[in-house]
């Protein structure tokens, strides 16, 4: 019998709703492969941490998740943290830096009978995770972005070969499992030094994998091509700010942020983080669609799977996707995705198919 240790952090307002949702449908998934025990540790972060002991993010929290194979990270509400509290501060930058978790995956995927501004799109956007324009989370000490007087800002953008050739090398790996083709999206025409080295490591990942198609696109470019024909790509990849920005538009293609997943990925850690926010407005309303956030634990067994060559985690991670699929072609889905179905009501129904599986 193998021992996984999983982290369960649930974040702000929905979190405290799609979390729990994530959770059980992994359990339920879990109970057909006797053979994989998994332990779960609730660990408190957010608003919910602050309230209770002054602090969103305690440092017993980050010593627990020290001793995990991975963790579930729900959605952080941070813009209504107090903000003369240097103890209310963003949790997952600071949580992606500690743990080295540079790939950011997040896949966009679209369904028959959900409504989308496109069909057949199925591709994943690689995401560098800890650099960038970002000033919270690139530089190991002050901040990339000040102001010189009142009247000037100013922003630094990071950008190191050995980030750029991890977040390469996840997206080459991914391709190779999928179909064969890494698109990377970039502006080295402006940014010559920053993108140009950036392009340059993933040229020299690429030509580690000569069965895979590569292309260079400027990222305005390929910003029209996801909104005309996403179905020309694969797997992109793509600096911070860019990834951030273009992970929200391939969400928009396939039906929202509730259809956008995803997993922080390091060396040695695994974080299941949705792409969408906490959702104040809907939060204890049984309005928020759990698919992200159960994808993305999906997405963390598989990591685990691949990982630890366990094969009844790949197979976990294998019937979580068929059941959501079943699930979804049932229309017993939340009104985002076109249904009248409660978190709990998709959830439970989710966790039905499992178990006739």
């Amino acid at each position: 019998m193998t021992t996984y240790q999983l982290g369960i952090l649930k974040g702000d307002d929905i979190g405290l709703e799609v979390v729990p949702a994530a959770i059980q449908v992994l359990q339920t998934a879990l109970t057909a492969f006797p053979d994989v025990q998994v332990e779960w540790m609730d660990l408190p972060v957010g608003y919910p941490s602050y309230l209770q002991s002054g602090e969103t993010l305690p440092q017993e929290t980050m010593e627990a998740l020290k001793q995990m194979d991975g963790w579930i990270l729900g959605p952080i509400g941070h813009a209504a943290y107090p903000k003369n509290d240097q103890k209310a501060i963003n949790p997952h930058p600071i949580i992606r830096r500690v743990f080295d978790l540079h790939s950011n995956i997040r896949p966009s995927r679209s369904y028959p009978n959900v409504t989308s501004i496109h069909k057949n799109v199925d591709l994943i956007l690689v995401r560098e995770n800890n650099e960038g324009f970002q000033p919270d989370r690139n530089l190991f000490a002050g901040s990339g972005e000040f102001m010189p007087n009142p009247d000037l800002a100013m922003s630094v953008r990071v950008i190191s070969r050995r980030n750029s050739e991890a977040v390469a090398e996840t997206a080459f790996r991914l391709a190779q499992k999928r179909k064969k083709k890494v698109s990377v999206l970039h502006k080295n025409t402006v940014f010559k030094l920053g993108c140009g080295l950036f392009v340059d490591s993933c040229r020299k990942i690429g030509g580690q994998y000569p069965d895979v198609e590569y292309e260079e696109i400027h990222v305005d470019t390929a910003a029209a091509l996801l909104v005309m024909k996403p179905q020309k790509f694969d797997v992109l990849v793509t600096t911070n700010m860019f990834g951030d920005i273009l992970s929200d538009l391939t969400s928009g293609l396939v039906g929202g942020l509730g259809m956008a997943p995803g997993l922080c990925i390091g060396p040695k850690y695994s974080m299941a983080q949705a792409t969408h926010g906490s959702a104040p407005d809907i939060a204890g309303k049984q309005l928020a669609n759990p698919y992200a956030m159960i994808m993305s634990g999906k997405m963390l067994i598989e990591w685990l799977g691949i990982k630890h060559n366990d094969s009844s985690l790949l197979k976990t991670a294998q019937r979580i996707d068929e059941a959501v699929s079943t699930v979804i072609e049932s229309g017993i889905v939340t009104p985002d995705m076109g249904g009248k179905a409660t978190t709990t009501e998709m959830t439970h129904a989710i966790c039905a198919c499992l178990d006739k599986k």
